[in-house]
């Protein structure tokens, strides 16, 4: 493939991709490889608390993306509904705290084995959240995941229920966020990617191998693995997104590697093949 560097300005590293490294690592090493954003994981923020991460973000000039995640509606009970519903809140004032607009929604699974009622929980959840985060100036980017997470991570598995279910609300409200990693199998995937114009808060890219002997680490860099990025990517631009490129891999070889290894390799690997 041609290799594309205007693209750089617009790659974001996703925390995760680097979790060897804690927030303030993580920064200072993006400012130094010269990444310019940064998508933040709730659980980085705990080690040095929102002020000073907000801090460090400000020190080493970068931009944050996002904030992953929220979602996670559907519960067994009422209360564990409401808990749920005041994490999302609080997950949406640190969004706006960090100077980001998009907060990802990963929305749950069924407790109960029963699927049909918790994406009903999802879009009850949804429907309570919009008028707090609307309030805050933050968006609901809504990411369907791969099938295989039906169990233990969203109910939303397509990007035409994310459609669906954003349509509900204007696009200042509620988008899509596009995953390459999840929908790229889906053979409605153009369509609804049309379907999502100017719907689209976010973009990530890694990308798909085998064979996957764990769920969660199953992330490849981009060029390891059969997904068709450049297509995707071009279909998203086409969509009317042009905002940043997250790199978000989950995979413990990365994490076993030193971090500014992974940000040489992330780079290479973006120019080449997306």
């Amino acid at each position: 493939m041609a290799e594309d560097t205007s693209l750089l300005k617009y790659l974001s590293l996703n925390q995760i991709t680097t979790e060897q490294w804690n927030l303030k690592e993580a920064a200072i090493g993006c400012a130094q490889a010269e990444v310019p954003w940064i998508s933040i994981w709730r659980h980085k923020l705990e080690v040095f608390g929102i002020a000073e991460s907000k801090r460090i973000i400000k020190d080493t000039g970068l931009e944050v993306s996002s904030l992953c995640r929220g979602g996670m509606f559907p519960a067994a009970t009422e209360e564990q509904r409401r808990k749920n519903l005041d994490d999302n809140k609080r997950a949406v004032e640190e969004a706006a705290e960090l100077g980001t607009d998009v907060l990802v929604l990963v929305c749950g699974p069924a407790p109960d084995r029963n699927i049909d009622l918790s994406r009903q929980w999802v879009g009850e959840g949804i429907e309570q959240l919009v008028p707090f985060a609307e309030s805050y100036g933050v968006k609901l980017g809504i990411e369907p995941l791969h099938p295989m997470y039906a169990a233990d991570r969203s109910v939303i598995v397509t990007l035409g229920q994310a459609n669906k279910i954003a349509e509900e609300y204007s696009p200042e409200q509620v988008g899509v966020v596009v995953d390459v990693f999840h929908v790229w199998w889906d053979p409605e995937l153009y369509k609804q990617i049309a379907r999502a114009k100017e719907r689209i808060l976010g973009f990530h890219v890694s990308d798909w191998n085998v064979p996957i002997t764990d769920t969660f680490k199953a992330r490849r860099m981009m060029g390891d693995g059969v997904i068709e990025i450049r297509r995707i990517r071009k279909a998203v631009e086409e969509a009317g997104y042009h905002g940043p490129i997250e790199v978000e891999i989950m995979n413990q070889d990365l994490w076993d590697m030193p971090g500014e290894h992974v940000l040489k390799l992330m780079k290479d690997s973006f120019v080449k093949h997306v």
